[in-house]
């Protein structure tokens, strides 16, 4: 299954969501692909991975064999992207079919239970091309006012995205960078359980400093910091993911682990 992490506001945790997800699936034994899909390049550079090798720009440009542009970490494969991404926005914005360009890329890859993609922090082409790729989005969201506003903004985005891919479904919402004492993130917490529909789900990701210092070592916070907080949340975040995807989405859970 395809799954974006995706918040139209930057600084979310997309990225971090993105790999430490990844490498708690992956250390389950789930087979799993990361696609960075931001030029900014933030997940491949958290990685370790040289910015002058292949990038996911030159399969969806100049037609370069995918299989030659993964790389591998952590048990996981990665689709890396780096600044030249930002032009093959505007390279398939005049072809036929531009939202589906990342799907038609996809679609030649087998074996993976899992592909996460991490979005760019606006909404764009690029962004699009994942929403009408995947099959299930994830929000990363800080409980703060700024985060609270741009909510509808990234659900209605998910809802003019059903008109090219209507089976694309809204997990729900991660809490990340949470600190739980503060009487902010439990107004906002009950304000987002009263008012919205989507899930908000149990388990926050709580900041800590091995996770900010996980990526200038190339790592996963999981891999970097087994023992932390931050790694502890993730590894819980992916166990209560399963669970919602035996249970309400089985026929997709189970062509994930076919």
């Amino acid at each position: 299954m395809i799954i974006s992490i995706v918040n139209h506001k930057g600084g979310t945790g997309k990225t971090t969501t993105t790999i430490n997800l990844g490498s708690a699936l992956a250390a389950q034994g789930h087979r799993v692909l990361l696609v960075d899909f931001d030029a900014q390049g933030s997940l491949s550079y958290s990685l370790g991975i040289d910015d002058s090798l292949p990038t996911i720009a030159d399969a969806l440009v100049d037609e370069v064999p995918i299989h030659q542009i993964i790389q591998q970490r952590e048990s996981m494969d990665i689709l890396p992207a780096s600044s030249s991404l930002a032009d093959v926005e505007l390279a398939i914005a005049k072809a036929d079919e531009h939202y589906h360009h990342l799907k038609t890329m996809l679609s030649g890859l087998t074996g993976y239970d899992f592909i996460l993609i991490d979005c760019a922090p606006s909404l764009s082409l690029l962004t699009l091309n994942a929403l009408t790729a995947s099959d299930f989005v994830i929000v990363p969201m800080q409980m703060d006012v700024l985060a609270l506003r741009g909510l509808d903004s990234m659900l209605e985005t998910v809802k003019n995205a059903n008109r090219i891919n209507p089976h694309l479904t809204v997990l729900g919402i991660l809490t990340v960078m949470a600190d739980t004492r503060k009487n902010m993130y439990q107004e906002i917490v009950n304000h987002i359980k009263t008012n919205y529909t989507v899930r908000l789900f149990s388990q926050a990701i709580h900041s800590s400093v091995k996770a900010a210092e996980a990526p200038s070592f190339g790592k996963s916070v999981i891999c970097h910091a087994p023992n932390s907080t931050t790694a502890y949340d993730y590894r819980a975040f992916s166990d209560e993911l399963i669970e919602l995807l035996k249970q309400q989405y089985q026929s997709a859970f189970a062509m994930a682990e076919a």
